[in-house]
């Protein structure tokens, strides 16, 4: 009998998924995306071993102690979070973590050529919400609906529910199928400048007309005051920064139950329009702006309304870098035509589906993104995404905009339940966004029309495509 197998037999733990595990490499095979739970769950007193996070550290000890996981993993504020906590992890399950971390561009390139070459490096990958179609189609991860099933394997205090419903939902599936845990998300809102609005008695905006009225109003009103500011880079940011708003109007990229392009659709042709119409308010150098720009000309106060990503929010709140921290509110992304809706972005941890060691690295993906750390890891400065982190009095007197990012998620998760994913969903997005963004900025720089561009645009679709 192998130790796993023992182990499971002691605490009356054992289950069809994990009783072909093998004792070699000490990570056993991962249970069935559609396995059922543990035959009749867990022991009572496995239960209650379980129950606490010292008691599932030592069950995870006795089975995984001198293992060793990889990780590759973006440059990014949660993973500075999660490697501060690494040290209790370790000392906790007896788990050893080998960190890469590298910048985003190149970590993507890093994980699919281990995929590819099967080299099987890594056990913990970081996957952005927009990779994960392409992921999830290629099988470069793993499917993780058996895992959160399994009560031996994910403990109550994880708490999977408590993860906002629009990032469980709409940034780590693919497929009806559930391939990564959400560690850090963003949704985009619009932030303004109280000072500005009570001199001129204006009210933020409600409304897609609203905004841009407001934009035109503010534009050049005092010297050096821009309407808005916003990304709108030539190419994969425009395409962003079209994306901030599209939805609000009803149009999309491609619609997404057939893979058909709908760039050139009049709700799509609509929404382009009023992004070019409001981003002739923004600052001249504008297609130039990723969401860095951006952010520097509103925090300077060159610009009296901005909209990105809400994750940005606590560098504007930050008193020592932004001349505007004191004078600031926010909102929600504007309703449009069509509707409430906003942006959703975010990170992903996911198990490499080379990986050997599946159950150690799930357990270290429990940990880190349990309900029972969440306080802890957003104290260590990662992104929340978690609802009670959201309505937690001590760090929503630290973050005033918590409410209306927790309110902007809701209006996200609108298109998760009208079935629509903020994120394109196709494997070649990457390629969608760049040319889309493309024929955007011609617009802008005004050498072709909104509905050329987006005829331009709906064919390169096609083509990458296929319909």
């Amino acid at each position: 009998m192998t130790k796993r197998m023992m182990q499971t037999a002691i605490v009356g733990l054992l289950t069809v998924s994990l009783a072909a595990c093998g004792s070699g490499d000490n990570g056993g095979a991962s249970p069935s995306a559609s396995a059922p739970a543990a035959s009749g769950g867990a022991s009572p007193s496995a239960s209650a071993s379980l129950g606490t996070l010292a008691g599932w550290g030592s069950s995870i000890k006795s089975e995984y102690d001198g293992t060793e996981i990889k990780l590759a993993f973006a440059s990014h504020p949660s993973t500075d979070a999660f490697q501060k906590m690494t040290k209790q992890f370790e000392e906790l399950t007896g788990i050893s973590v080998k960190w890469e971390v590298m910048e985003e561009g190149y970590l993507k390139n890093k994980q699919l050529l281990d995929y590819t070459g099967k080299t099987g490096t890594y056990d913990v990958l970081m996957v952005d919400g927009f990779w994960m179609s392409e992921y999830g189609a290629k099988k470069v991860v793993e499917p993780l609906d058996g895992y959160l099933a399994d009560a031996a394997l994910t403990p109550e205090w994880f708490d999977y529910e408590d993860i906002v419903p629009a990032y469980r939902n709409g940034i780590s599936k693919y497929d009806d199928k559930t391939y990564g845990i959400p560690t850090a998300g963003e949704t985009r809102f619009i932030a303004y400048r109280t000072d500005l609005f009570e001199k001129y008695g204006k009210e933020p905006p409600k409304t897609m007309d609203e905004f841009l009225e407001l934009a035109q109003f503010f534009n050049g009103k005092e010297d050096g005051l821009y309407g808005v500011s916003m990304r709108a880079q030539r190419g994969t940011h425009a395409a962003s920064g079209l994306l901030s708003i599209m939805y609000n109007f009803g149009g999309g990229f491609i619609n997404q139950q057939t893979g058909e392009a709908t760039v050139n659709d009049p709700k799509s042709v609509q929404a382009m329009q009023f992004y070019v119409d409001l981003l002739k308010n923004a600052p001249k150098d504008v297609a130039s702006y990723t969401h860095e720009e951006a952010l520097s000309a509103f925090t300077t106060g060159k610009a009296a309304m901005w909209l990105d990503a809400t994750a940005l929010a606590t560098r504007i709140l930050d008193a020592s870098s932004s001349q505007v921290a004191d004078k600031v509110a926010f909102v929600p992304t504007p309703e449009g035509p069509e509707g409430r809706a906003s942006a959703l972005a975010g990170w992903n941890m996911s198990i490499s589906s080379l990986s050997k060691k599946k159950e150690a690295a799930w357990a270290f993906i429990v940990f880190m993104n349990s309900k029972e750390k969440a306080k802890e890891y957003v104290q260590e400065g990662g992104v929340p995404v978690r609802t009670s982190i959201y309505k937690d009095e001590e760090l929503a007197a630290e973050d005033l905009s918590y409410p209306v990012q927790l309110e902007a998620l809701n209006d996200a998760n609108v298109l998760v339940e009208k079935g629509i994913s903020w994120i394109p969903p196709h494997e070649k997005l990457g390629q969608i966004l760049d040319r889309v963004g493309y024929y955007v900025s011609s617009a802008m720089f005004g050498e072709v029309t909104v509905q050329e561009a987006a005829d331009k645009a709906q064919k390169e679709v096609q083509d990458i495509t296929g319909k």
